[in-house]
């Protein structure tokens, strides 16, 4: 197979030694040709240029956001998506069943390449920009601009430095005195009160350490999207909610200070004034108006060919 190697060398995990163990590895049975992405964007045209040159599957060596670009170079098209983890997190490569640790990864990866184990995958939109596992407005996103502000410390705080960042934006950087936006659901549902929602394609929605945070446990690569609106920022009940997640996500589904919807082909979130968003981890500033769509069969993506909950 002919295949591409995108690699994000500013990524948390990715080291010069890793860079030429995995290249070496895919060399021993695939034409391989390796880039490093150099600026915001960069991994969506080479990808993009790869599927017009026929490359068989680009492989993502980086974080979430860099494995978002790849992706939207690549929907609607034949050439397969291949993940590595590179980053702090590496939700989606979790989630998809990969081990975190990216020469381990390799090692999967090659084996579902070997055994033919790729599959069309459905993805979500928000505003005509696709994403893997979830788009976060409001709060959620707040706190991951401030992540970014610090990105230099990203590769040596990992979770820590989200959990600073939760704090700082809870009592600095968002104001928490009112409801922030209004879902707007498909059957004609509406709930205006909202402080921050999530959007998302797979479960879970993010980790701690190694402990997946599970808010919709039934958003799955397989059905439509999912949606979690937060009616709260009383500390106490947010906390609540944060440990239900961690649990079984039972609570959630039954607190009077969530809406949950599921598998639903479309949906609109409107601000009540300028909302941040963010896209599968990746801060992309402020909106109004963010309209969602699921997009079955949208990617074709490379799984772990033994059993995955994905």
């Amino acid at each position: 197979m002919r295949v591409l190697l995108i690699v994000n060398a500013f990524a948390s995990s990715v080291t010069a030694r890793s860079m030429v163990v995995i290249r070496k590895a895919f060399s021993a049975d695939h034409d391989v040709e390796m880039v490093e992405t150099s600026r915001r964007g960069h991994a969506a045209r080479l990808a993009r240029g790869a599927a017009n040159d026929g490359v068989d599957v680009v492989v993502v060596m980086g974080g979430d956001g860099t494995l978002n670009e790849a992706a939207n170079g690549l929907v609607g098209t034949d050439t397969a998506l291949g993940v590595l983890p590179g980053g702090s997190t590496n939700v989606f490569a979790r989630t998809i069943g990969l081990p975190n640790d990216p020469v381990e990864a390799t090692g999967v990866l090659l084996d579902a390449l070997a055994k033919g184990s790729i599959r069309r995958v459905g993805l979500g939109a928000v505003n005509g920009r696709c994403f893997l596992f979830h788009t976060g407005l409001g709060f959620d996103a707040a706190v991951v601009e401030q992540v970014e502000r610090r990105s230099s410390l990203k590769r040596y705080a990992g979770h820590p430095l989200f959990v600073y960042a939760g704090f700082a934006t809870w009592f600095r950087h968002y104001d928490t005195s009112r409801p922030r936006l209004a879902v707007h659901l498909p059957d004609g549902r509406m709930v205006d009160d909202g402080y921050m929602a999530i959007v998302l394609n797979t479960s879970p929605y993010t980790y701690l350490g190694n402990v997946p945070l599970d808010l919709a446990p039934e958003a799955t690569l397989d059905t439509g999207l999912s949606v979690v609106v937060v009616r709260t920022m009383q500390f106490a009940r947010v906390l609540g909610l944060i440990g239900s997640a961690l649990a079984s996500g039972r609570h959630i589904r039954s607190s009077r200070y969530a809406l949950l919807a599921h598998d639903l082909d479309e949906l609109e979130v409107t601000g009540h004034g300028p909302l941040p968003y963010q896209v599968d981890g990746d801060f992309l500033g402020d909106g109004d108006v963010f309209r969602f769509e699921h997009r079955a069969d949208a990617l074709a993506l490379v799984l772990p060919a033994g059993p995955a909950d994905v």
